[in-house]
């Protein structure tokens, strides 16, 4: 009795084995129809918008500028402004980039031309800082006050470490006023800065948004947010925009190079604008190149892409989304002083 239920199981087994096996090939037969492959091309569609959405891209480690040894790259564990727990690249710099020349700041003489000094950003702008410039920035400023020149047309530049110094600092003294503050990289040899980004962007409900000057979090009840916004693939800062109104108060004009970056003694060489000199990464599709990283772990973009056109689709903290990138940001035009307005991933305090 045991043996015939063994047989009549097994039968049954092969029976239902061969149905499917025919439901499967008229399945497979169906897929050729033209209809059948516009509702597949139609699925992988709605896919790939829920992946445009949820698509999270890694920190790439090996777009970073090593070769020379200014940036070093480690990998450590790291508590995030949320409570995540997880890996972060620590990126130690010597503060000077080992991708391209810094300076010229200050021209020396209102003779010279855009090749003996840096540029300057105002009103959405960019300008060369030559001669000309520094002869005219009464009419610029409409204020009499400004006369940064001899009568042999030498402008006066702080020329010493001291003088940089106290020339940059927020009480300076009257005895700078009409200068053009010039600090060289000979000032910060030993000087290192350190970074420390999420590998992994751990996106958070309500972004951090930044003051528009100065740096530092907006929004009630956030003390915490950095003021830096990102690091350049050659290791260095995309800080918070300049104290233009301090700098100019102040009757003192600190320029950027063509670069648009300048030193302080205690953030070393930073960018205040991305002028397309640092480290970038050319995108296969045209879309704009990798030039960083936020804090967040997020990419940094170039303005516009290989065509010249900019992005129309920018939230908030300029950034938005693609299949190949995930969220990502697009840093501002080099004029405004600017390279993103917030965060919108959880960061390291």
């Amino acid at each position: 009795m045991i043996e015939k239920n063994k047989y009549f199981v097994l039968t049954c087994f092969l029976l239902a084995f061969t149905a499917i096996g025919f439901i499967s090939c008229s399945s497979d037969d169906s897929s050729t129809s033209d209809e059948a492959v516009i509702e597949e091309d139609d699925t992988e569609t709605d896919d790939d918008a829920t992946d445009e959405d949820t698509n999270t891209v890694s920190v790439d480690a090996s777009y970073f500028y090593t070769t020379d040894g200014s940036v070093t790259i480690t990998t450590v564990p790291c508590t995030l402004s949320d409570g995540t727990s997880t890996d972060c690249y620590q990126i130690v710099t010597t503060s000077l980039p080992g991708d391209h020349e810094m300076g010229p700041w200050c021209p020396g003489n209102i003779e010279d031309d855009a090749t003996a000094g840096g540029i300057w950003l105002e009103g959405g702008e960019v300008y060369d800082v030559d001669g000309a410039f520094v002869e005219n920035m009464a009419t610029f400023y409409n204020d009499p006050n400004w006369m940064m020149y001899d009568a042999n047309g030498d402008i006066y530049i702080t020329d010493t470490q001291e003088d940089c110094e106290n020339a940059t600092n927020p009480d300076v003294g009257e005895e700078y006023e009409n200068f053009c503050v010039e600090c060289l990289p000979s000032y910060i040899t030993d000087l290192t800065q350190t970074w420390t980004i999420p590998i992994t962007p751990v996106a958070q409900d309500s972004p951090v948004l930044f003051t528009t000057a100065g740096g530092g979090p907006g929004g009630p009840g956030i003390t915490t947010a950095p003021s830096t916004r990102g690091v350049a693939l050659n290791g260095i800062e995309f800080s918070a925009p300049a104290p233009v109104d301090n700098i100019l108060g102040a009757y003192t004009l600190a320029p950027f190079d063509d670069a648009g970056g300048h030193i302080n003694v205690h953030q070393g060489y930073h960018y205040h604008a991305a002028t397309g000199f640092s480290t970038k990464v050319a995108q296969d599709d045209g879309h704009a190149a990798l030039i960083g990283y936020a804090l967040d772990g997020y990419g940094i973009y170039e303005l516009a892409d290989s065509s010249g056109v900019e992005a129309t689709d920018l939230d908030e903290l300029r950034g938005h989304s693609d299949d190949t990138r995930g969220y990502h940001y697009h840093v501002d035009a080099a004029g405004n002083n600017n390279f993103i307005d917030g965060l919108k991933g959880a960061y390291v305090n």
